[in-house]
């Protein structure tokens, strides 16, 4: 009897149906999205460039005080020394912006969304910024910090009133929520510069004390820091900055661990979540659902991230919010456009570089914590990738861009703003051509030079495609780094987003390292053990792998609604 049990017990092995392994669940069902089941499986045509070289030609570009281009250097130093009594410096926003530079406003008219996308982008990819050319750009750039406004947060600019006497902007809230963001970013790469810590706080801070005031009805154009009133004016009302102070709170809150600051992470979650409808317009609304998604891994929440992801993609349908503002899902002429970002209704379609690009710093890491949207991601993110490149002149034909006759000047490293499915009205050669290659430039000041269509301020934010996208062996098939945004967490092991577009099984080739065992999350299997250098990854036809790379041997466990190793989880069922 003994022998025959035996025996029966190798057989079952030999089959693979008994493991000595604990079982880790079953695979994660995928949800899918609406607007991006409307985008094609395999965007045409196909190109995907190499971003991480794009990102290093922009800083080497536009961090050059003494450049042989035409146009002069497109960095300045500023020495008016406001908030902080230091030299700092500026971006021109676009290429002979007759705004700004060193004798325009005193110098002080530039941007925090041009130099700390830049920044970021840097950092990303490994270059110091704290020690370039002699200058501590990190350092320099803490001068955004309002505290001369006793706004007491990061602003888009040194001086508002500047900007704004300059032809900049009216108050509006995301130009005043965003640089915060950036500024956690920025801060993330670059953590040991004197005073990041102290204004990371004092950020912090404010923002606590503005949710706590606003008290979930965040219906304003913006809100005044200094006085902590909520404020109206011809700008439609922002609700979804709510989602910027929850990311930046509950960043806060993983650095600082105080619990003020996870409080009001959940609480302007739950006043994003409260609205009837999609206000999303520009970029926060991305983070409050990243935030949503890491909060109900976390911290045991169950925000409804569908709901979120939805009204991003869908977009904004009020007529008091930013009607039409959402993602494109189509094709433009002979391209596929899906997965830009901007406007769906402005002229057919108008989306926009830095938005496009920016979108990916939240929802590639959002996967982690919630598994179940990695095929749609997956999906969207492969369509983005391809379609972004035609924001570059040195991607798009002549016939397709506005200013073809001054392409080379840019080097192909300065993209346009914009891609409009239609620009009729600005240019009658370009008549009945779909899509076009575009900007807003020459509409800002009378007398811009048309080299305003390139725009440093859309191109700087390159950096996060070029540290998340990876191409692999097979056109159409990316490695996408989960872990490269994802700034304020464990991130212990390498973690990689895998869609494969075709309607086959395909076998792809992971870079993976040195004896490391490779455990997919939405599977829940080993795809490869005790691999070394390459190893073959085969992934099913439509589908999409989360691939946690380990070293070999390690051991897992299942914990309630988690998988770890150790203390540290690697999934969230």
């Amino acid at each position: 009897m003994k022998k025959l049990t035996y025996k029966i017990l190798a057989l079952l092995l030999l089959a693979g149906l008994f493991s000595c392994e604990p079982k880790m669940g079953e695979p994660v069902a995928q949800i899918s999205l609406q607007r991006i089941d409307q985008m094609p499986d395999l965007p045409q045509p196909l190109k995907i460039i190499d971003w991480k070289k794009k990102a290093l030609q922009y800083d080497s570009l536009v961090y050059n005080f003494n450049p042989k281009e035409s146009y002069g250097p497109l960095i300045w130093l500023d020495s008016s020394r406001r908030n902080i009594d230091q030299v700092t410096y500026g971006l021109y926003t676009v290429i002979g912006d007759v705004r700004q530079g060193p004798k325009k406003n005193k110098g002080e008219f530039h941007e925090a969304l041009a130099s700390y996308n830049s920044l970021i982008s840097a950092g990303l990819m490994g270059i110091d910024k704290t020690n370039q050319h002699g200058f501590n750009f990190v350092k320099m750039d803490q001068n955004y910090f309002n505290s001369t406004t006793k706004w007491n947060i990061v602003m888009n600019n040194t001086n508002p009133e500047v900007a704004m006497a300059g032809g900049g902007y009216g108050r509006d809230w995301w130009y005043d929520v965003y640089p915060n963001v950036l500024y956690y970013g920025v801060a993330a790469l670059f953590p040991k510069v004197e005073n990041t810590v102290i204004i990371q706080r004092k950020i912090a801070d404010q923002f606590c004390k503005a949710d706590s005031v606003l008290n979930g009805n965040y219906d304003y154009s913006y809100f005044d820091y200094a006085q902590m009133k909520g404020m109206t004016n011809t700008i439609p009302l922002q609700q979804d900055v709510a989602g910027g102070h929850a990311w930046v709170l509950y960043s806060a809150f993983y650095k600082f661990g105080d619990k003020r600051y996870l409080d009001h992470a959940k609480s302007a979650t739950e006043a994003l979540l409260s609205q009837k409808e999609s206000r999303f317009y520009e970029m926060l609304l991305p983070f409050g659902t990243y935030t949503a998604a890491r909060l109900n891994a976390e911290q045991g929440t169950n925000y409804d991230v569908t709901k979120m992801l939805n009204w991003i993609f869908d977009g904004c349908q009020s007529k008091s919010g930013r009607y039409g503002w959402g993602v494109i899902a189509e094709k433009w002429g002979d391209y596929d456009v899906s997965g830009l970002q901007g406007s769906i209704t402005d002229g057919g379609g108008y989306a926009f570089f830095m938005n496009s690009v920016a979108m990916s710093w939240p929802l590639v890491p959002m996967v982690k914590y919630q598994p179940q949207y990695a095929k749609t991601i997956g999906k969207y993110m492969l369509n983005v990738v391809n379609a972004a490149r035609l924001f570059y002149p040195d991607q798009v034909d002549n016939a397709h861009q506005f200013l073809p006759e001054l392409k080379d000047l840019t080097h192909g490293i300065i993209g346009y703003e914009g891609i409009r499915k239609v620009d009729d009205y600005n240019k009658p050669e370009l008549k009945g051509i779909s899509p076009v290659s575009t900007g807003d430039g020459p509409k800002w000041t009378a007398g811009q030079p048309k080299t305003s269509m390139f725009s440093l301020y859309s191109t700087s934010i390159v950096g996060v495609f070029g540290a998340i996208v990876n191409k692999t062996d097979v056109d159409g098939i990316l490695a996408l780094n989960c872990n490269a945004t994802d700034f304020y967490a464990e991130n212990k092991y390498p973690e990689y987003l895998y869609y494969n577009p075709y309607k086959k099984d395909t076998t792809v080739t992971c870079l993976s390292g040195i004896n490391v065992d490779l455990y997919d999350i939405v599977s829940k299997k080993y795809l490869a053990k005790g691999g070394n250098g390459k190893v073959s990854l085969k992934l099913p036809a439509g589908e999409a792998a989360l691939v946690v790379i380990l070293p070999s041997g390690t051991k897992l466990t299942s914990e309630g609604s988690k998988i770890k190793t150790g203390n540290v989880v690697i999934s969230y069922k």
